[in-house]
This record gives C-alpha cells, structure tokens and sequence, in this order.
C-alpha cells in the first residue's frame, strides 16, 4: 500500500461484511478451473460463468472459451460448462444432440427455484415469476416448462393487473438475487389479489443476496457515499446500490474496479467537508475481492485511510462439485 502524502485529508471506510463472492460463485469459477487443469483448454462455456469481466477474463487467460450459444463450438468433444444462472431446459437436451460432455455450474439455490416451478406445474398451477425480463437467471426458469407456463412479474404494478388462468392454482417463484424489500412488495399485492396463491416453503431470495443487502443497510445511513464493487449486468450488485440509497445513503455508485471511481469528485467532496467524510464499501457476490482493495489502495494513495469492517453475518455455506471434477 502506497503511503499517504503529508498532511493528506482523512476518509473513513467503512467496510460491508459479508461482501463478494458467494457459495455459487465459488462452486461455478471453481468448475471452469478444475476442467481445465482435468481436461485441458479449451474448456467452452455457455454465457459469462459469473457476471463479472475481471473473472471472465482471468479464466479465459487460463483456457475457456465463452460463447453465447452451443452451435458456435467448434470442437464437440471438449467439455462445455453451464453458467451459474441456469439454463432452460433445451440446453442441456441441445448439448446431447450433439454428443457434447456438458458440466452444469447452476448455483444449487437456482436449482431450488427450478424443483419449485416443476412442482408447481406437475400439480396443476399456474406461476408467476417476480423477476426481471432478460436477465439469463430468469430466462433459465422460463425454460424449465412450456410455453405460457410461467408468467414474469417484474413491478408492483404488474402485480396489480396480472390475469390468472385460475385464482384457485396459483403459485409464484422469485429470482435468487432481487431486493428483499421490492420483492416483498410485490408478493404483498399478489397475496391480496389472490388469496390461495402458493409460495415457496423458504424464500427464495438468497442467503448471501439477502446477507449483502443487511450488511449495506448496516452502514449504509452513517455514510456519505457508497461504492459497490460490481458488474453492470449483476442483478445483486445493481440491487445493492437501490438498498444502499434506500437505506439513507446520500449517494450510491456501482464500479467495476477502483478505476471507474471518480477520485476527483471525491477529493472534492472530502476537501469541501473536512474531517469525517465517510464512504461505504461492499462487492456483489460475483466481484473478488481483490478488486476492493483495489479501491482501498487507491484512496490510500490520495488519503489518510481509517478503514472499519462491520459484520453483520457470517456464511459457512460450501456446495460441492459435481462428481466428475473431483476424481
């Protein structure tokens, strides 16, 4: 860590714990690397891994191959890896059509969302799925039934004029990464539209989605910005942003790495304060860590660093790889 220059203003950082890379995101980066060194390169997967470009990269300079669809693999015979947000059901079956060795990296709570939407179908419901359109977690649900089987919710509003086949058999399932708070909005309406609609029997929002959200609501009121380190397309990292401002934080930032913060600004905004300016500091859970002490180090570089980490939880959850990958 580079030392501060003299007399350099004082910032305090408070540190969001837990942050980062959660069970999932560990499991599925975990999959492409042991593939490698298993099968050796290339290793093809499906879609981004995980939705971060720091981690896509560093996996493709070890041997994967990212592509967007089956048909764009050249070679057939060498392994191809699902991305950790599901995949429809056509996928895998496309795979085998084409004789592919395929590993699925879904994160075992997606899985879960999965089991629900068929159980629901098999015994006769219509679902409705709060999430949001286009998002690959999402498109994966759809893709476990037929067509017109599922029917997305994304807002409140949605909520309030969506038409049921049958009020009587309902059911709705969530995306793993949305706001607690939203969500709870949203089930809230269609509880009251629709009385005998069934939930799951645990939440569906995950433990590390709704343990992130906690920790930056921990914070978030005593701050004077936010930073969070994540990909643009990372719906829990977008998400920790809304909860953030929500929270009582002035301002909330979403940055891919330390580079992307405007120091400037910051600079500015610490001078015009004086002693006391404090940011908070969290990562999605598919960001590494090694990219907020890439912000830590930077600010270090401009300011005299006071950085404290408030816990707020603790995670032990490990999911184990497929059989495959560990003989």
């Amino acid at each position: 860590m580079t030392d501060p220059a003299p007399q350099a203003p004082l910032l305090s950082i408070r540190l969001a714990a837990p942050r980062g890379f959660c069970a999932g995101v560990d499991r599925a980066i975990l999959m492409v690397e042991r593939a490698i060194e298993k099968y050796g390169a290339p290793v093809y997967v499906r879609h981004e891994i995980v939705h971060n470009r720091h981690v896509v990269e560093g996996l493709e300079a070890k041997g994967a191959v990212f592509v967007e669809e089956l048909s764009e693999i050249e070679d057939s015979t060498r392994p191809v890896i699902f991305s950790a947000h599901g995949v429809p059901k056509a996928v895998p079956a496309d795979a085998e059509s084409r004789g592919m060795f395929y590993l699925d990296a879904t994160c075992p709570l997606v899985s879960k969302v999965h089991v629900e939407a068929n159980r629901h179908h098999d015994e006769g419901r219509h679902i409705l799925m709060i999430g949001h359109e286009g998002h690959p977690e999402v498109e994966g649900t759809l893709g476990q039934l037929p067509d017109g089987a599922i029917t997305l919710v994304e807002t409140v509003e949605d909520a309030d004029k969506v038409d049921a086949p049958d009020p009587a058999k309902l059911a709705y399932v969530t995306q793993t990464t949305l706001s607690l708070d939203d969500t709870v909005e949203i089930v809230n309406a269609l509880t009251r539209r629709f009385p005998a609609i069934r939930g799951p029997h645990k939440n569906d929002i995950c433990y590390a989605t709704t343990n992130r959200q906690a920790a930056v609501k921990a914070i978030a009121e005593g701050c004077d910005m936010m930073f969070v380190v994540g990909a643009p397309n990372s719906s829990n990292s977008v998400r920790l942003v809304e909860v953030a401002e929500k929270a009582g934080c002035p301002k909330a930032q979403l940055v891919q790495k330390s580079g992307e913060v405007d120091w400037p600004a910051l600079e500015a905004a610490v001078a015009n304060k004086g002693d006391g300016f404090c940011i908070g500091l969290t990562a999605g859970a598919s960001a590494p860590e090694s990219l907020v002490q890439g912000v830590i180090d930077e600010a270090a570089k401009r300011f005299t660093v006071q950085v404290e980490e408030v816990t707020v939880s603790s995670e032990d959850v490990i999911f184990k790889l497929p059989r495959a990958l560990i003989a």
